[in-house]
């Protein structure tokens, strides 16, 4: 694994480079394809975060770009898998993916593997995959995706395992290719990497520290995508509450909300994930006044005993998350707030676990992902005593879930026959006379509807609740 990243070039200069590395590759996958007589195809999985959804995105742009075409599965030219690791189980699907792969690739000659994202970032699993896995091409981190045009270069015209791994870098490079997923709407990432360390968590380890985009060069993406007929998007980042504090001239969170609001064009504004240490009253009242920002706060609590809270290195105390809840919904009443919760932290006593039932109760989450504690090597929580015996940790989530069920079902319930704007997202995979979208608190609903709606706001009447999403119907304006 490589030290800091020494920057020698500019991210303008590094942008040049990668486009001259593009149209290298691009010479050779048509040569490669004329010895073939057909077109070379690929493949990108992600596993993870809305963040690492955007850096695949960014690889399909770069693969299309050198003249490769989407493939219908993983039995593609060039496969990549963009890693998660903030759990065990998402290591294990991709050491379980490989297992496949390595037979497909017997049978494919000119078939190339690449990993890349968080989970690369750990020097065990690269050693593991060095070992047991040479059917991998490539192997790079999350630092270094920017030169992924280079790598591919490298890959191409190499029969031997590539392993590029930095242990961080400073640089942000603007304007390679980006290959959207959907046309209407994009995430946008405004900051890279975590300086929080909580003591559970393996991101700020594999992210790297704190990076934020210039606003100006967030401004002229979004405008960008909005021309291109994006009406939605996603600000991006581990803490988005944090962002704009490493800039030369710093800007807060809730600035740069209030001049992506004056876009003309955009129709909606999400961002994810709010840090509760960060939620600042500036950024409550621009959620509240920014007419484009959904009412949509997703506000991880992970537990709701102080003590644990603390443990975790979280900085806030369960009084302070409660305030900061009270504030938003004083200011914002018809906010919907979901979170993050982890069950089985070290140490968590029956007395903590009630704590963070009583949260649930009080706050009454529209929805929220509970967890099982994973162990991840490296983070202090790993090596902390008085791990939770598996039964006890199995009996206290399904308690959980089953408040945070009873809540969000009964929250769903109060929206019943309300008109409400819906953006259509996508035709339904079940009734292909239905169409799916999304209500500006993310609730997901199914209503009739035709492929020309996608991609547009409509009036749905909100018929009946189905606990977790609703069936609706248009409403003529």
């Amino acid at each position: 694994m490589r030290d800091f990243e020494v920057v020698t070039v500019s991210g303008e200069e590094e942008t040049k480079i990668q486009y001259e590395y593009m149209k290298k590759a691009r010479e050779i996958v048509a040569k490669k394809e004329a010895e073939l007589g057909r077109n070379l195809t690929y493949c990108v999985h992600t596993f993870g975060c809305q963040m690492n959804a955007r850096d695949s995105e960014k690889l399909v742009g770069i693969l299309e770009q050198v003249g490769y075409v989407e493939g219908e599965d993983e039995h593609s030219d060039f496969v990549i898998y963009n890693t998660c690791t903030v759990r065990e189980n998402a290591n294990n699907k991709v050491y379980g993916r490989l297992g496949y792969l390595s037979n497909y690739k017997k049978k494919n000659p000119v078939m190339k593997i690449a990993l890349c994202g968080c989970m690369m970032q750990e020097n065990v699993v690269v050693e593991k995959i060095k070992k047991s896995y040479r059917c991998v091409d490539l192997i790079f981190g999350t630092h270094n995706i920017y030169k992924f045009a280079e790598l591919l270069c490298r890959t191409l015209e190499s029969d031997s395992m590539i392993i590029d791994i930095w242990k961080d870098t400073d640089k942000i490079v603007e304007d390679l290719p980006i290959k959207r997923k959907f046309s209407f709407k994009s995430g946008v990432n405004i900051m890279f990497g975590c300086n929080n360390f909580c003591s559970y968590c393996i991101v700020p380890y594999v992210r790297g520290r704190e990076r934020s985009r210039e606003p100006k060069d967030i401004i002229r993406e979004i405008e960008g995508l909005v021309a291109d007929g994006v009406c939605e998007i996603m600000l991006l980042g581990q803490n988005v509450n944090s962002y704009g504090k490493n800039l030369e001239n710093p800007i807060s969170f809730a600035e740069l909300l209030c001049a992506v609001n004056e876009i003309e064009g955009l129709k909606r504004i999400r961002f994810m994930t709010s840090h509760p240490k960060d939620l600042s009253d500036d950024l409550i009242a621009a959620i509240r006044d920014c007419d484009k920002v959904c009412h949509h706060m997703h506000l991880p609590l992970q537990s709701g005993s102080s003590r644990v809270l603390q443990v975790m290195n979280r900085h806030y105390d369960k009084e302070h998350y409660l305030k900061l809840v009270d504030k938003l919904r004083a200011e914002i009443p018809d906010i919907a707030i979901t979170t993050d919760i982890i069950v089985g932290f070290p140490g968590e006593t029956e007395e903590d676990f009630e704590e963070t039932m009583d949260v649930v109760s009080r706050v009454r989450y529209d929805s929220a992902f509970t967890f099982i504690y994973s162990k991840r090597t490296g983070t202090p929580a790993a090596s902390m005593e008085e791990q939770i015996p598996e039964d006890v940790v199995k009996e206290r989530f399904d308690r959980l879930l089953k408040l945070v069920q009873e809540i969000s079902s009964d929250k769903a319930m109060q929206l019943e026959g309300r008109i409400m704007p819906v953006l259509v997202e996508e035709m339904n995979e079940q009734d292909a006379s239905l169409v799916t979208g999304r209500l500006d608190n993310n609730s997901v609903v199914h209503f009739p509807g035709t492929q020309d709606l996608i991609g547009t706001i409509c009036q749905v009447k909100l018929k009946e609740c189905k606990g977790f999403y609703y069936l609706g119907e248009i409403v003529e304006s």
